[in-house]
């Protein structure tokens, strides 16, 4: 019985790696012909094949990619707007930005950014009721990569006497 199990494993071993060593990889090519263009809500875009995207670092040049607050009152939103410029040959996409929590508010423009042009991301964080230090990310994800641009800062808290008292917790007797 002990013969057949092994032989049996050293029949699937054997099976399993004659397949794995004929398997063959594929590679892909990125075109710039009219005939790889791909229609995204009327825009003519070119189809980047998964595995081999454009090197997004060649492609947006970011003048910065964390923009630090300093001290910022309690109450009014942080802004910050990001912009970069495309360096590569290709339009770039903006597919979606993706904060790391729901205190941070991401813009952006939904047009292609064509090739020397530039683009931006704005930033916005909510600081009331948020007093302390933050650091928050937002992902990019586009046609030629992910970036990950920061906010950061601290929240000085709002004097009490600008908070309304909330009356509804005090007891009259």
């Amino acid at each position: 019985m002990r013969k057949v199990f092994l032989a049996m494993g050293l029949a699937l071993l054997c099976t399993t790696t004659a397949f794995a060593q004929n398997k063959k990889t594929k590679t892909a090519k990125v075109s710039t012909t009219t005939d790889n263009l791909q229609t995204h809500a009327g825009v003519e875009t070119p189809q980047v094949a998964v595995g081999s995207p454009q090197d997004q670092s060649e492609a947006m040049k970011f003048l910065t990619d964390v923009h630090d607050f300093g001290n910022i009152p309690e109450g009014p939103a942080a802004e910050y707007e990001f912009t970069f410029k495309n360096t590569g040959k290709e339009p770039i996409i903006i597919q979606r930005a993706q904060p790391s929590c729901g205190c941070t508010t991401p813009s952006y423009s939904k047009d292609p950014v064509l090739p020397g042009k530039t683009g931006s991301i704005k930033a916005s964080y909510g600081t009331q009721g948020r007093p302390n230090v933050f650091n928050k990310t937002i992902t990019v994800v586009t046609n030629v990569g992910t970036k990950v641009l920061t906010i950061k800062g601290n929240v000085e808290k709002a004097p009490e006497s600008s908070v309304p008292a909330n009356t509804s917790m005090i007891k009259t007797h």
